[in-house]
């Protein structure tokens, strides 16, 4: 970034006349109201220390005319688009900035508009009690004279910083540049919970994966998708922190800054690496994980397979049995009808005959079922 200039040098638009101001429209139809409101703090400084803490938009445009050699760091939360247009008159936003800003959903991007810069950063941070990865979005405008932060989402929590950097009124007195770089490096100091976090689900999950738990599967499945957003959240950082490294001596930064800002780009190397190690630990293990589902699974068919085998041959046996005991009892039942003309009924030896004919037939069939093993 440039150096400072004076005041005069700024193109503002005054503001109107409050006869001039267009009424508020009113709220449509089941609308609900939202009294939250979105203007977090606005802060104005001067040689690193604050001066002056206005309540509204309006009254900040006018405090910081009154230091023309001030800065003035305005924070927002889901502001509202008439405050965003606001902001770009009096601050000479790009309207592409702002339209961004508005509608969100933007991945991590590095922008410069004329004296402007506009940074999109996504935050995170870990929920211990769901097991989850909680994504935020934050936007940042720099000026020559001004840090507009527009958040959508819980994180990150931007007090701790500005706090930070007014306990340091010679870091502060560098200008917007340094507290863009302080919300970076608080951007990044906030992935270690989250990384810390992912490595012990990632622990639990190996745990799982071994011990055969049947919920595994959908748990990895979670845990890759939050890792892909955690990828597209910091990779892209990794560009943008080489990019201002490489206008240091375009734009006069000061040494203390860019050694900050080294910093923070190490952070980011090595927060990405992790999480590129990540991805590749949840494919492996998924695949490891489908390949014990698949050893149970055939272990389980082969156990099906054993057991129809096993009655199988207990169904051979008893029809085998059955069929040997079938054929003397034919013989029986003919030979026990109480008819007077049948063969050999009168015959002296018809007794024997039955008898070794049952005898015969029982012992061919068990013959039989034995060669076949089915006894």
């Amino acid at each position: 970034m440039s150096e400072r200039r004076p005041r005069a040098a700024w193109r503002r638009q005054p503001e109107p006349p409050a006869a001039e101001q267009p009424p508020e429209q009113p709220a449509g139809p089941g609308a609900v109201p939202d009294d939250r409101p979105s203007v977090v703090q606005a802060t104005l400084y001067r040689d690193g220390r604050r001066v002056a803490s206005p309540a509204t938009l309006a009254e900040t445009f006018r405090r910081l005319r009154e230091y023309p050699d001030g800065m003035a760091w305005i924070g927002l939360h889901r502001p509202t688009e008439s405050e965003l247009h606001s902001l770009a008159g009096e601050f000479d936003l790009h309207e592409l900035a702002v339209e961004d800003a508005l509608e969100a959903h933007q991945r991590p991007k590095l922008e410069r508009y004329g004296d402007t810069l506009f940074v999109v950063l996504r935050a995170a941070r870990y929920l211990d009690a769901q097991e989850e990865v909680d994504f935020g979005e934050l936007h940042v405008f720099v000026g020559r004279d001004f840090v507009i932060t527009v958040r959508h989402g819980a994180a990150p929590d931007l007090s701790a910083v500005r706090h930070r950097m007014e306990q340091d009124p010679d870091l502060l007195a560098l200008g917007p540049e340094a507290v863009l770089y302080a919300i970076l490096d608080a951007v990044v100091d906030g992935y270690a919970p989250v990384v810390a976090g992912v490595q012990n689900d990632i622990d639990e999950i190996e745990t799982e994966v071994f011990g055969g738990d049947p919920a595994v599967s959908r748990r990895i499945y979670e845990l890759s998708r939050e890792m892909v957003e955690f990828q597209r959240a910091t990779r892209p950082l990794v560009g943008m922190l080489h990019g201002l490294m490489a206008g240091f001596a375009k734009y006069g930064t000061d040494e203390e800054l860019q050694r900050y800002l080294r910093d923070v780009a190490d952070h980011v190397t090595h927060t990405s690496e992790r999480v590129d190690g990540f991805r590749q630990a949840l494919t492996e293990i998924l695949t490891v994980n489908a390949t014990l589902v698949t050893q149970q699974q055939n272990a389980e068919m082969r156990a099906l397979a054993e057991a129809g085998f096993e009655q199988n041959e207990e169904i051979k046996k008893i029809s085998s049995w059955a069929a040997i005991l079938f054929a003397p009892t034919l013989v029986g039942t003919i030979y026990g009808m109480n008819f007077d003309n049948m063969p050999e009924l009168h015959w002296a030896g018809g007794y024997p005959f039955a008898i070794l004919l049952m005898a015969v037939v029982c012992t061919s069939l068990y013959v039989i079922f034995k060669r076949r093993d089915w006894l």
